[in-house]
């Protein structure tokens, strides 16, 4: 996320945001052996914690299209559940570990985490994390804070008031 709060611009990239993924010295495979993070030792400590602890993810349908379904499958290799209201043509593939959740949130948040088993579940995109948010279905919340200002796009919270 930006320093303003922002999780992409105007035009929905995040390019930006994500360029601390290749700016260190310090190596970290992913799961999938296309993606290969280069990144300081700090993040380098804090990107593999997430790598090893998270068994699920579930992520909106929006970030799914924007990604284009990051080419079959996650960066960090493990199943992703995908809310949305339809399912997109020619999907799901036999070889993607990608499952479509076309009831509601707490249905991918209970599959995720029937796969998961152990492990965490996270979740991505700023849409499907305000519904949790508001739902109350968040435990924890992992901000990666990027050194940038955007000014305006999307924000990951929509929400200016506090509760009281």
């Amino acid at each position: 996320m930006s320093l303003d709060g922002y999780v992409a611009d105007p035009f929905d990239q995040a390019e930006h945001l994500l360029a601390w993924y290749g700016n260190g010295a310090v190596t970290v495979p992913s799961a999938d052996p296309r993606w290969v993070y280069w990144v300081s030792e700090a993040s380098a400590e804090h990107l593999r914690n997430a790598l090893i602890n998270v068994g699920a993810l579930i992520s909106g349908r929006r970030l799914f299209d924007l990604t284009r379904g990051w080419g079959g499958g996650h960066p960090i290799g493990l199943p992703v559940f995908v809310v949305t209201h339809t399912i997109p043509h020619g999907r799901p593939r036999p070889d993607a570990p990608i499952t479509f959740v076309t009831d509601d949130i707490e249905s991918a948040l209970a599959q995720a985490g029937t796969v998961a088993g152990d492990g965490q579940v996270a979740a991505a995109s700023a849409s499907l994390i305000q519904q949790y948010l508001n739902a109350g279905l968040l435990d924890e919340i992992r901000v990666d804070l990027v050194p940038v200002l955007l000014g305006k796009g999307v924000r990951l919270s929509t929400t200016s008031a506090a509760r009281r």
